[in-house]
């Protein structure tokens, strides 16, 4: 009865393989195995794929990037038109009286504000603009040709009626009662005769208008001027002046034409040699020599106690 069972299984391990775990693997155990293999597998994928394109995975098209805001500067470079002072450093003085005159005319209001508020013209500066007109006058005179002949009139009909238009345009701002000073007045009066006796005479009678008409708004502006200056001191700054003896210079120059400021300055000259002493022959020579224009030419003219 002692006898002890024998095992079954051989006596020796060199008779059979050689295991390490003899533990049998449940079904349960060996699906988690194969679970995890194939997740970790999964993963592997993933990362693999992740390193090569990025935009596959899903966690990256769930959530965009989110780009940084653009930092707006205050000074930030931009084109601009120039600012008014600007813009009217670089206007010459041509330009700039035509942007002028362009706003004024749509603008009347700002024209009549410009002529009160513009400083009055001097002599200097409007001569200096009737020169200009001379200038642009002679230019236009075909060189080597008759000055005198039509083709020649027709090149400078223009410029010439440019200046003739000016000089009309400019005389009355240096008459009474726009201009109160009889010495700024005959001042310009004497520059202006000036002008006009450069002016080209024509051999044609239709062309010689222009400068007789010149002549004669000239000659009436003197009468005026004349007929304004015997009102203050009965007339004495005319003679002081020398004015007398300019007008009938100008008068001769000008072949007669300006016989309406002699006859002027006559009529407003009686008082010279007006004292007890001198009769009135001697106002009537005085007076026939400045119709004639031959006053102050051969004797200097007495003048009463003063």
């Amino acid at each position: 009865m002692n006898v002890l069972l024998q095992p079954s299984h051989p006596s020796s391990f060199s008779e059979f393989p050689q295991h390490y775990d003899h533990t049998p693997i449940s079904p349960h155990a060996q699906a988690s195995r194969m679970s995890t293999r194939k997740r970790k597998a999964d993963d592997d994928g993933l990362d693999e794929n992740m390193s090569i394109s990025p935009q596959n995975s899903p966690a990256f098209a769930s959530r965009p990037l989110a780009r940084p805001a653009k930092k707006v500067r205050a000074n930030e470079v931009t084109g601009r038109p120039l600012a008014l002072p600007r813009l009217l450093e670089t206007l010459d003085a041509q330009s700039l009286r035509n942007v002028l005159q362009t706003i004024c005319e749509r603008h009347p209001q700002i024209g009549a504000e410009v002529v009160s508020s513009a400083p009055r013209p001097s002599i200097t500066a409007t001569l200096e603009v009737l020169s200009q007109y001379q200038e642009k006058l002679r230019e236009a005179f075909p060189f080597g040709g008759n000055s005198s002949s039509d083709y020649a009139y027709n090149r400078v009909k223009q410029p010439l009626v440019d200046l003739i238009g000016a000089l009309t345009d400019f005389t009355p701002h240096y008459l009474p009662p726009n201009e109160n000073q009889t010495t700024i007045s005959l001042n310009f009066l004497d520059s202006a005769t000036k002008v006009v006796h450069d002016l080209p005479e024509w051999d044609s009678q239709s062309h010689k208008y222009h400068k007789d008409n010149a002549y004669d708004e000239i000659s009436r502006a003197w009468a005026l001027v004349v007929s304004e200056a015997s009102k203050k001191g009965g007339g004495f700054q005319l003679h002081s002046g020398g004015w007398d003896q300019r007008l009938a210079k100008h008068n001769e120059q000008s072949g007669g034409r300006m016989q309406v400021a002699v006859n002027a300055l006559g009529s407003n000259l009686g008082w010279m040699g007006g004292n007890a002493s001198t009769g009135s022959g001697d106002r009537e020579s005085i007076r026939n020599q400045l119709l004639s224009g031959s006053y102050g030419t051969n004797m200097p003219v007495q003048v009463g106690r003063w």
